[in-house]
């Protein structure tokens, strides 16, 4: 997903604790010191910081404790239970913010890329949660001190929308919307690859990469999840497709991961694409375009959009006017001049318009999604 629902948080004003990591040691891990290996999993950021878990007690041989000279072997099953974050003090800071919409229950937010949008370990601070606390002075408290308001996420990466709760009440009554599979969310990416069908629903189930704690992965035992894609525009000379996804699921990195299953990773995505990073994007193409929700308090229809950023824009103009001479990233000519192009006022990348990059008058129907 791009999107996750915080659907377990712990008490109100205590920081939740994370998941307990449970995995088993492969033949190809075997002998390998396990203060190493925890630094392999990306499951530490150092020996010593693993070392010290060990220490703590929070690193477990078969429910047993060991030492951090352990040498590991085929099937052990170590148990990593990560302590909950200290508590920290997360002040208001007056970071720039697109509030979309906002009245006493909720706020729309347009995230803009390269914002995380809750503090976590190492990034206490210059958050979406910061940014909220400066600039809206009534925020939820279900998810706690470190995520007042949040309902759902998306990646730092990633720009769009998504909606922030004002109060208790209507944070529960967004929360079991996401739940139920009742919240729309909509988005546009430029993938790699040029994909032949018109519509597409990939259903395969995510969790975290065995072999990289730090990557999700589709894999069995994993969460379900199902994203519906639909093609609105395909650029074969340089390799690349505009699609319309929707999210049926919310899944960590989700339309990341399974547009990378199926061969179509998103351009500028080096966690599950190329490491050549195309157009030299700074972040994923990858906006959150459109939500809709029921309102917590009206119960009539909520319905949002915003447009892609300039950078999203500019890797569409450079794909439409470089038919033939471009194809991994946009040269520097190209960027300077497109970067002028979004002063003026007639520019195209001022207000984003579909029909330019698809040919297409309106908007179709998102048939392949119920």
């Amino acid at each position: 997903m791009d999107l996750e629902v915080d659907l377990e948080g712990g008490e109100p004003g205590n920081p939740q604790r994370p998941e307990l990591v449970r995995l088993s040691v492969t033949p190809a891990e075997a002998d390998s010191r396990v203060d190493v290996w925890l630094v392999q999993k990306g499951l530490v950021p150092s020996r010593s910081h693993g070392q010290n878990w060990i220490k703590e007690g929070l690193v477990t041989l078969d429910g047993g404790p060991l030492k951090a000279n352990y040498r590991l072997r085929p099937g052990d099953v170590i148990e990593v239970a990560p302590p909950a974050p200290e508590a920290v003090e997360i002040l208001p800071e007056d970071i720039p913010l697109e509030i979309v919409f906002q009245d006493a229950d909720i706020a729309v937010i347009n995230k803009p890329a390269g914002l995380v949008v809750h503090p976590s370990e190492g990034h206490w601070q210059g958050t979406l949660v910061n940014a909220l606390l400066y600039h809206i002075k009534d925020l939820s408290g279900i998810n706690g001190e470190l995520r007042p308001g949040i309902v759902h996420r998306i990646d730092k990466d990633t720009s769009g929308l998504l909606v922030v709760a004002k109060n208790d009440r209507a944070h529960i009554h967004l929360t079991e919307q996401v739940k139920d599979h009742r919240v729309r969310r909509e988005y546009l990416a430029i993938v790699h690859g040029v994909i032949g069908a018109e519509t597409g629903r990939v259903e395969a189930p995510i969790g975290r990469d065995p072999k990289d704690r730090q990557r999700m992965a589709v894999i069995a035992g994993g969460k379900s999840a199902v994203t519906h894609f639909r093609v609105l525009a395909r650029y074969p000379e340089q390799g690349f497709s505009l699609l319309h996804c929707r999210l049926e699921t919310g899944r960590t990195h989700q339309i990341r991961v399974h547009l990378a299953h199926i061969g179509h990773p998103v351009a500028g995505d080096p966690k599950y694409g190329p490491r050549k990073v195309a157009f030299g994007l700074t972040g994923q193409a990858l906006h959150a375009w459109k939500l809709e929700f029921v309102h917590p308090r009206s119960g009539e229809p909520a319905q949002f959009q915003a447009d892609p950023p300039a950078s999203f824009v500019q890797v569409l103009e450079a794909l439409q006017t470089n038919q033939t001479n471009q194809r991994d990233q946009v040269n520097q000519s190209d960027q300077t001049n497109l970067a002028t192009q979004a002063t003026h006022k007639d520019s195209p990348l001022t207000k984003f318009d579909l029909s330019r990059y698809t040919n297409q008058e309106q908007e179709p129907p998102f048939n392949s999604v119920p």
